[in-house]
């Protein structure tokens, strides 16, 4: 049975691989292969001679249990890690809906009031610093975004905005590694309690700096960042909201404020995110209600629920995206239950260097998904928090993806939005990502 559920993983797995190929989305294949991999662990439960303890961290050997204490045990690890699962889940949930709460006031506009340069060069350092320290706050995806966004109201050519692109999801995957909300991944480890915030920042910033620096160094010497921008434009007029810079400042302390939460209170990072979202929720509702008092007084007034910022963020939710980590990480839960995941792991610490396995981990995630390769380590490594190993993971699956478009949700998202074809990236951007993760490495390694 064993075998089986891991070719349930393989095959579902390079069908997420291949989605663009095959033309079906991801979400598919990962709540598929997560069913079928329970279902197959409840069917043959009676042939499994051995349990992974997630608590304890070890093998435990069931074959003396009857039927009914090893189905007793089944149901409380997929409790287990349906409730772990969950709250990394809604604790995402929590964040996107802050990130949207704080566009439908146009926020994120006043970061576009601070570019004020015409020299390629300059613009190039200053939307990849804030995609660096943006992505440590709202995450890689929504920075990449909101600046791309931003970035075609500034430079009116489309090859130009390709390069510029580029280099942010590089910044923007180096911003998120160092952060405990920075990155999916990250959010993971920070919340199985194998990273703290302060420690992964202290571990972490310099050499994810290092990964940013080195390819904007070179780019100032590239062709493609001479010169000055030919042309501003704002094709798109938006009413400019007097609330915007408001929210975004609230917004954004408050999404900082949950690593304090639970700092101080000891409590999971989602309730601190629930209370965050609860603050900005309540401003935004009162910042509403206060609007469309002004409007009523004109006649022009909708009323309801509908118009509520609240509900308007909520609905626009990447709910796929929380589905497919749902079926991802309760697969790869799947795995480890079996203690599958652990003892793959301890033969590969056997035959290669661990800083050489986690650095191969991260040139792994420019082709496979980073969340489930983060979501198998932890299985295969049992050190105790804040442990070199953990903090060496969370830089490589966070930066290791920039090799590659296909390589992160960031560069997905620019690859997408800005039309740049994977042989484009790979012929000029790929080996600058490449140099930008080996120096990261170099330090992580010498430290």
């Amino acid at each position: 049975m064993e075998t089986f559920i891991v070719l349930i993983f393989a095959i579902g797995y390079l069908a997420i691989t291949i989605e663009h190929t095959i033309k079906i989305d991801k979400l598919i294949p990962a709540l598929l292969m997560m069913a079928l991999a329970w279902a197959a662990i409840a069917f043959g439960i009676d042939g499994f001679t051995t349990w992974f303890d997630s608590h304890n961290g070890s093998l435990m050997d069931i074959a003396g249990l009857d039927h009914d204490n090893k189905l007793h045990l089944l149901e409380g690890t997929l409790l287990h890690h349906f409730g772990k699962t969950s709250e990394i889940l809604i604790f995402l949930v929590g964040a996107m809906t802050i990130v949207e709460i704080i566009d439908q006031f146009n926020g994120f506009q006043t970061i576009k009031g601070l570019i004020k340069t015409k020299k390629k060069s300059t613009l190039l350092w200053i939307v990849s610093l804030l995609a660096f320290f943006l992505s440590a706050i709202i995450d890689n995806l929504t920075t990449t975004i909101v600046l791309i966004t931003i970035l075609r109201k500034l430079v009116h050519e489309q090859n130009s905005r390709m390069w510029y692109a580029s280099i942010i999801v590089i910044a923007a995957n180096a911003g998120g590694a160092w952060s405990p909300i920075g990155d999916v991944t990250t959010t993971m480890l920070w919340m199985n309690e194998k990273v703290s915030s302060m420690a992964l920042i202290q571990h972490l910033f310099i050499p994810s700096v290092l990964c940013v620096l080195l390819p904007l160094i070179i780019g100032n010497f590239l062709p493609a960042f001479k010169g000055e921008i030919s042309e501003i434009v704002d094709s798109e007029k938006k009413e400019p909201n007097k609330y915007g810079p408001f929210m975004l400042t609230l917004g954004l302390i408050m999404i900082v404020f949950v690593p304090v939460f639970k700092t101080i209170t000891h409590l999971p990072p989602y309730m601190g995110m629930m209370l965050s979202l609860a603050v900005v929720a309540i401003a935004a509702e009162v910042l509403s209600n206060r609007s469309f008092s002004i409007s009523n007084a004109n006649g022009h007034h909708g009323g309801g629920h509908g118009q509520a910022p609240t509900l308007k963020a909520l609905s626009k939710i990447e709910m796929p995206s929380v589905l497919f980590f749902l079926g991802i990480l309760m697969t790869v839960a799947a795995l480890e239950s079996l203690g599958l995941i652990f003892s793959f792991g301890k033969d590969v610490n056997a035959l290669i260097p661990e800083d050489l396995f986690v650095t191969l981990l991260g040139v792994a995630s420019a082709v496979i998904d980073n969340v489930p390769l983060v979501a198998a380590s932890m299985g295969m490594f049992q050190e105790v928090m804040d442990a070199k190993v953990w903090h060496f993971i969370a830089y490589a699956a966070g930066t290791g993806g920039s090799m590659l478009i296909i390589g992160s949700a960031a560069g997905v998202v620019a690859m997408g939005m800005e039309k740049i074809s994977f042989g484009w990236y790979l012929k000029n951007i790929s080996w600058l990502a490449l140099l930008g993760y080996a120096a990261g490495i170099i330090w992580i390694v010498l430290m």
